[in-house]
């Protein structure tokens, strides 16, 4: 057995629901037999419950059409009376069945057994207040409304055994005196749950109750809802009464579909309830705070609002006219936004918030009996039962016209919330700022405008007519907000205004402040300086937030000029540092001579540029601190930074130094720490020592004396000699002649100078070469001879150099001089010029005995002889040393003339190779005769046979070559 909707819109949901009617009835098909009809009927949470009148229950899962439940009471219907009644909780768990014999059963959605509830056999139960947990394991406390007119409070808990009672209590807490309770509801009205609101309706009377219950009833022990009817005064709507009898009823609405998950946070949100009468349906929204809790149920009643029968469409008759009499309405029904009412077969929807049709559709035949509309409140799904028939009340889009209808209402906050389109949004926002315009809350009136099409100029004039400068910044900063980003130039004229509304402001503030008066405007009253003064660093930090959020919308060319045209500094410097233009930022402060403030931004930089760019105007005032801050730097190129050093030392060089002299410290830290081999560099270095004022030039000998010690010079040597000898730095250009390896010079310049001593020093400094020496000590003596007064003191300074004699010096002394003065070391000269005479003969009669020697020798050679034995073979072929012309050397090697040829040739140079050839070509073609051709053959032989191949020193040029050549062959070397 199963049940399917006939509904055709589960299909089309990607249709445009607006070309939809919001209502629908469709008749849903049945595919089982029904045996009886039906007397009453639920559904909640997608679960329908269908009672028949043969006592039988079907529970069918509309989620599973499949599932259905065929459940029977306890007894037949002739002892408990027919089903009259179906009470079926929000969540589907708890289900109240009431027959007309006032027997009450009590079914959960896990059992298929319904029991009894003995404390409320005999009652005609009407109506059922759920327990706003909504619980599953059991319904916690109810409230149950009678025939009789009495308000019941139960605890059922299910339970499997037989003879135990499901209700832990039932007690009579109220009755009201005024007939059947046709309806109850309660709810919680804050956090606490024991502040709870009870609804509660007659067919005359609604009461409303608000106020704290009793101890929460987790374990069923007793009553909670006694002391909020004993203690509480009820507020009272009452309707005038007639003699007809008409139905009444009390609905809410569902919950709404984003509704939070709890159950508990879904029944305390604020929805709609609605009251059907004999005048009318009256109907509000159950509101859940109100200035005075004690007044909550007179303020509802208060903004509630009846609809009157007489508003329902004629029903025309079979003749096409309208009938005289209306007949009454026989069940409504609420959705999210409107009233549903059943007239004779007939469903009429009235949208609750202006009271429209919007539905009125004939949907059953005349006469045709119904149990009702039923809402389902958690899935919000809404159905319509007859006796035999079931309909589904199908709802498309219902909100579709709530912001239309809100806004004529003037309800513009409302209605912004439920506008879904970008036309509906639009419209909202304009009506919503024209309105918020007309009541003078213009920043208001500016953020809803903002977002809103409406025309930029009229809005714009709008503020600047009432003088409302702070309500235009505030437009124009959410229009901006809302500007594409390719819509670059508009981005930027709103950007640029805004700067300039920024700084009227700001001005505005700050005179205000200066003058301690009161500040008045249009629409607005004096503020006091004090408030100003708040309000100065409020308005502030919103353009510093505007600048860093808008700063790529703003040129910065065109907000510069607008910024200082006001005199804003502050905001000036903001905004350059928040574009990171830390080169405006410094070059504002060195226009105003604000040097600290300007190394405070320079020393965040990293930029090479930036320092080059102003090394040159602060080395002339802050030279320690920028030095300081550009030996942290590592990436900068120092030869950059060679003119604002020279600038600096041309400024304080000589009032500095030069151990203070921040050029020099830089230089030297660029040299030793950054190992730079800049010449710029170390020539700058060179000059600056060289140009100082101080006659101590050992800071610029030492720094030579390092570049030497290490082995390096960077420096141009020529450029350094020049500086030196035009600042007369003699020893320092005396060590660059040195290094240049020109000692001539350096003795020249030293004695120049008078350096006699470090002009013998440089003399020392040729070492091996005597010649060299013995000629710069020469000039040394000349320039000590001329210089000491005593010819016995010039002899002993020149003692220093072993090279000199008394012959070299005598051309130096006048010519009027004693010989007494150097007799001793003239006496000195001559004994020893006599033993190196006697040494001499000795070494030539040594020369004579040896060369006699030697005569000896070679006659000697002649006389030398070699033994061949008879089986002697060549050293190179192998083959008998005999067969043709040989050659044997003392080392008793033995080669042929032709092998021995080939190996000389193989290691003998290129010319003596081409030689060999020669000869033994002219000596083979016999042109050569006589004394000519012995001179070849001896020659051939000289070069041939002048030394063994294998003892001489060809066999060293033939060390590197393979024992084992390319012709050798392979397998006779093999491992």
């Amino acid at each position: 057995m199963a049940l399917n909707s006939s509904s055709g819109y589960a299909a089309g949901a990607n249709l445009d629901t607006t070309q939809l009617p919001i209502f629908d009835v469709q008749k849903v098909q049945l595919r089982f037999d029904i045996s009886a009809d039906f007397v009453a009927a639920q559904v909640a949470n997608n679960v329908l419950i269908l009672a028949l009148s043969t006592g039988r229950i079907l529970r069918f899962d509309l989620d599973n059409a499949e599932d259905i439940d065929d459940i029977d009471l306890p007894k037949r219907p002739a002892e408990i009376g027919v089903i009259r009644r179906l009470f079926l909780d929000p969540s589907a768990s708890h289900l109240i069945i009431s027959t007309t014999l006032g027997e009450n059963f009590y079914l959960h959605t896990q059992s298929r057994q319904p029991k009894a509830i003995a404390g409320l056999k005999g009652v005609q139960i009407e109506s059922i207040a759920w327990s706003p947990s909504q619980p599953t394991a059991s319904t916690r406390e109810i409230l149950v409304g009678a025939a009789d007119g009495s308000v019941y409070e139960t605890y059922i808990e299910p339970t499997t055994e037989f003879y135990r009672r499901q209700e832990k209590y039932v007690k009579n807490v109220y009755n009201p005196q005024d007939g059947a309770v046709v309806g109850i509801y309660a709810d919680v009205l804050s956090a606490r749950p024991e502040t709870r609101r009870v609804l509660l309706a007659t067919a005359h009377k609604l009461l409303h109750f608000s106020g704290k219950t009793g101890r929460a009833g987790h374990d069923g022990s007793g009553s909670i809802y006694s002391k909020l009817f004993d203690s509480e005064t009820p507020a009272v709507h009452e309707v005038e009464r007639t003699g007809a009898v008409s139905p009444s009823s009390l609905v809410v609405s569902p919950d709404a579909p984003d509704s939070p998950p709890s159950a508990m946070e879904a029944q305390s949100a604020e929805r709609a309830y609605a009251w059907l009468t004999s005048q009318g349906i009256f109907n509000g929204k159950l509101i859940t705070s109100a200035a005075d809790p004690a007044v909550l149920g007179r303020q509802l009643f208060r903004e509630s609002k009846l609809w009157p029968h007489s508003k329902l469409p004629p029903i025309q008759t079979s003749g096409g006219r309208n009938r005289t009499q209306q007949p009454p309405i026989s069940s409504i029904m609420l959705t999210q936004f409107h009233m549903l009412a059943l007239v004779e077969g007939r469903i009429t929807a009235i949208h609750r918030l202006d009271e429209s049709i919007v539905y009125n559709q004939q949907v059953l035949d005349a006469g045709q009996s119904t149990l009702g509309l039923f809402a389902d409140h958690q899935k919000n799904t809404y159905w319509l039962f007859t006796s035999n028939e079931i309909f589904e009340v199908v709802v498309t889009d219902e909100a579709r016209d709530v912001w239309r209808i809100l806004l004529k209402q003037g309800q513009y906050e409302a209605a912004q919330q439920y506008a879904k389109t970008a036309e509906q949004r639009d419209a909202v926002a304009s009506m919503t700022g024209d309105h918020l315009i007309s009541q003078g809350k213009f920043m208001d009136a500016a953020t809803v405008l903002g977002q809103s099409t409406k025309a930029f100029e009229d809005v714009a004039l709008t503020f600047i007519d009432h003088g409302e400068q702070d309500a235009l910044r505030k437009y124009l900063l959410v229009k901006l907000s809302t500007l594409p980003k390719k819509a670059i130039m508009q981005r930027m004229m709103v950007a640029s205004w805004l700067i300039e509304l920024f700084m009227a402001k700001l001005n505005q503030l700050d005179d205000t402040i200066s003058t301690k008066a009161e500040l008045t405007t249009p629409g607005e009253t004096g503020l006091p300086a004090a408030d100003m003064q708040k309000q100065l660093p409020v308005v502030r930090k919103e353009f510093q937030d505007f600048v860093n959020r808008y700063k790529l919308d703003l040129d910065r060319k065109t907000t510069y000029e607008i910024v200082s045209s006001h005199g804003r500094e502050e905001e000036l410097l903001y905004f350059a540092n928040v574009v990171d233009d830390y080169n405006y930022v410094i070059a504002y402060w060195v226009q105003r001579e604000r040097w600290t403030e300007a190394m405070a931004v320079l020393k965040k930089q990293t930029e090479p540029e930036m320092f080059y760019r102003y090394s040159t105007v602060l080395m002339a005032h802050v030279a320690v601190d920028l030095v300081e801050v550009l030996m942290r730097q590592q990436q900068l190129d120092a030869k950059k930074l060679i003119p604002a050093l020279l600038n600096y030392n041309k400024l304080v060089g000589a009032s500095v130094p030069l151990g203070q002299n921040q050029a020099i410290r830089y230089l030297l830290f660029c040299i030793n720490h950054g190992h730079t081999t800049e010449p710029a560099v170390h020539n700058t270095l060179i000059s600056l020592y060289a140009s100082h004022a101080t006659t101590d030039e050992s800071a610029l000998l030492g720094y030579l004396e390092t570049q030497a010690h290490a082995h390096e010079q960077h420096y141009d040597a020529d450029f350094a000699l020049r500086l030196c000898i035009a600042h007369k730095r003699v020893q320092s250009a005396v060590h660059v002649y040195t290094s240049m390896h020109q000692y001539a010079a350096a003795v020249d310049l030293a004695l120049k100078y008078d350096h006699v001593d470090l002009a013998a020093e440089v003399a020392d400094r040729p070492g091996n070469d005597g010649a060299l020496r013995k000629k710069l000590w020469l000039k040394v003596a000349k320039k000590v001879i001329q210089r000491e007064k005593g010819i016995r003191a010039a002899i002993d300074f020149l003692k220093r150099c072993e090279l000199l004699r008394i012959e070299d010096l005598i051309p130096f002394f006048p010519d009027f001089i004693i010989i007494d003065d150097f007799k001793e070391e003239i006496c000195a000269a001559l004994e020893d010029y006599s033993r190196q005479i006697d040494d001499l003969k000795r070494e030539m009669d040594e020369s004579a005995n040896t060369a006699e020697h030697i005569k000896t020798d070679i006659k000697k050679l002649d006389e030398r002889y070699a033994i061949v034995e008879p089986g002697e073979r060549c050293f190179k072929c192998r083959l008998p040393l005999l067969m043709r012309q040989f050659f044997v050397f003392p080392c008793q090697h033995a080669f042929h003339a032709d092998c021995l040829g080939e190996m000389v040739m193989g290691v003998i140079g290129a010319g003596k190779g081409r030689r060999i050839r020669e000869l033994q070509k002219e000596i083979g073609r016999g042109v050569a005769l006589g004394k000519r051709r012995e001179g070849m053959v001896r020659e051939l032989d000289g070069l041939v046979a002048g030394a063994c191949v294998l003892c001489s020193e060809m066999a060293v040029r033939v060390v590197d070559e393979p024992f084992i050549s390319a012709a050798d062959e392979k397998e006779e070397w093999a491992v």
